[in-house]
C-alpha cells in the first residue's frame, strides 16, 4: 500500500518579520569596542531575544565571539544547548527547586541570593561529581526585586563557605533608574553595591566577574561597568531615552551607533473605497471626513501590533506614510491609502522599520502606546514568522 507523505506546510499568511543577524553582530561589536578590553559583555537573549529569535541570535552572537549569553530561566537555556550553543549561559532570575541537577549537567550558571539555592546546587554538583560549578551571587542594592540585602548577605556567604563544589565566579546587582541621569538612586545603589562587595571579599571570595550595568548604564554610567556588562536592548538597535530634570536629553556622550535589527512587514489584503462619514472599525471611533481608499492589513494585536497605535500610528506603503485609522483589531488593521499612487492589493507594507528614507521604529510605537521599546519588540507574537539574513 502506498504511503502519502505530507510536506511540512510553511506559513503563507503575508505578515512576517525580517531579522538582520548582521546588524545584531555589528551592535555587539559596537558595545564590545565601547566598553573596551577588561570588560566582559554578557549578551542578553532572554524573552526570545527581545522578539528576534533566541536560537538564531545566540548562534550569530556566538560566531561573533560572545563568551556569555544572558537568559531568564532554565526553560530559555535548554533550547540553546539543544541547538549546540556552547557559550556560557547566565540564568539571571535564579531557578526553581528541581531544576538544579539539569543546571549543573548543562553547564549553566545560576544567579543565587538565598541559602536554599546554594544548598540545592551544592548537592546537585556533588551528586554529579562536579568539583567546581560556577554561580553568580546577586545583591539587592535598592530595587527591591531579587537579590540578598546587605542584612541577608552574611547568611548566603556562610552557605557558600559550606559548599566546596561551588565557585563564586560573579557578583551582581541591577540598577532601577539608569536612564534617568539625575536619579539619586543610581549613586546610592552603586554605593550599596560596593559595601556588599567588600563583605564578599572579607568572607574570602573574590569573584572576577562583577556586573551591574544594563544597556542604559552601559551608555550613561561608565562607573557601573565593573568587569562585566549586560546589554540587551542595545543588541537589537535601541536604548531608552535619557532624562534629566524630567526632560529627554541627548548628546554625543549618550549615543552608540546602533542599527535596529528587525523590520516587520505585511501586505495589503483588500482595498475598499468608502464614502465620507463612514465609521471604520470596532466602535466606529474613526469616521472618514471625505471619500477615502482604505487598505485592510492582515495583522492585529494578536500579532503584537499594539492597540495604542490606533490613534496616531502609521505604516509605510509605496514610499509614503499611511495613517492607521480605526481601532486595531485582533487580526486586521485599517490604513488610509488615499492619494498614494499605484497602490494595490498585495503591496508590501512596513509596520516597523525603514524604507526609502522613511522610518517607523520601536521608539515611535512606544511613544504612541505609552510604553517602552522593550515591550513593542517582545510583544511581536510567534505567529509572525521570522526570516533571517546574515
Amino acid at each position: 500500500m502506498a504511503t502519502i507523505e505530507i510536506a511540512k506546510r510553511a506559513a503563507t499568511r503575508p505578515t512576517w518579520a525580517e531579522v538582520s543577524l548582521a546588524n545584531i553582530r555589528q551592535n555587539y561589536r559596537t558595545i564590545r569596542d565601547y566598553v573596551g578590553r577588561g570588560v566582559t559583555v554578557c549578551a542578553v537573549v532572554k524573552a526570545y531575544a527581545y522578539g528576534h529569535g533566541a536560537v538564531e541570535c545566540s548562534q550569530a552572537l556566538e560566531k561573533e565571539g560572545a563568551t556569555w549569553l544572558g537568559v531568564t530561566s532554565l526553560d530559555e537555556a535548554i533550547p540553546l544547548r539543544e541547538e549546540g550553543i556552547e557559550t556560557r549561559i547566565l540564568l539571571m532570575t535564579g531557578f526553581w527547586r528541581g531544576e538544579e541537577e539539569e543546571i549543573v549537567r548543562l553547564g549553566l550558571t545560576a544567579t543565587v541570593w538565598e541559602p536554599g539555592q546554594v544548598e540545592l546546587l551544592q548537592k546537585a554538583a556533588s551528586r554529579i561529581g562536579l568539583k567546581h560549578h560556577a554561580i553568580h551571587l546577586k545583591v539587592d542594592t535598592g530595587m527591591g526585586r531579587l537579590g540578598a540585602t546587605v542584612e541577608e548577605l552574611p547568611r548566603v556567604l556562610e552557605a557558600l563557605k559550606s559548599s566546596p563544589n561551588l565557585e563564586v565566579e560573579g557578583f551582581a546587582t541591577h540598577l532601577a533608574s539608569s536612564e534617568i541621569l539625575d536619579a539619586p538612586s543610581v549613586a546610592e545603589q552603586l554605593k550599596n553595591f560596593e559595601t556588599a562587595r567588600r563583605m564578599v571579599l572579607e568572607s574570602g571570595f573574590a569573584p572576577p566577574l562583577v556586573h551591574a550595568a544594563n544597556t542604559s548604564a552601559v551608555i550613561s554610567h561608565h562607573e557601573s561597568w565593573n568587569t562585566m556588562v549586560r546589554p540587551g536592548l542595545a543588541l537589537y538597535g535601541y536604548h531608552l531615552p535619557f532624562e534629566r530634570a524630567g526632560r529627554v536629553v541627548s548628546g554625543r556622550n549618550l549615543e552608540l551607533s546602533l542599527k535596529p535589527a528587525l523590520t516587520w512587514k505585511t501586505r495589503i489584503l483588500s482595498l475598499r473605497d468608502v464614502r465620507a462619514g463612514q465609521p471604520l472599525g470596532y466602535g466606529g471611533t474613526y469616521v472618514t471626513k471625505a471619500p477615502a481608499k482604505i487598505g485592510v492589513l492582515p495583522v492585529g494585536y494578536a500579532d503584537g501590533l499594539n492597540r495604542g497605535l490606533s490613534e496616531g500610528g502609521r505604516v509605510i506603503v509605496r514610499e509614503h506614510y499611511a495613517p492607521i485609522v480605526g481601532r486595531i483589531s485582533m487580526d486586521l488593521t485599517l490604513v488610509d491609502v488615499t492619494g498614494i499612487p499605484g497602490v494595490n492589493v498585495a503591496d508590501e507594507v512596513v509596520l516597523l522599520g525603514s524604507e526609502d528614507g522613511l522610518n517607523v521604529d520601536a521608539r515611535e510605537h512606544a511613544e504612541l502606546a505609552h510604553t517602552i521599546p522593550y515591550e513593542i519588540l517582545c510583544a511581536i507574537s510567534k505567529r509572525v514568522p521570522r526570516r533571517y539574513s546574515s
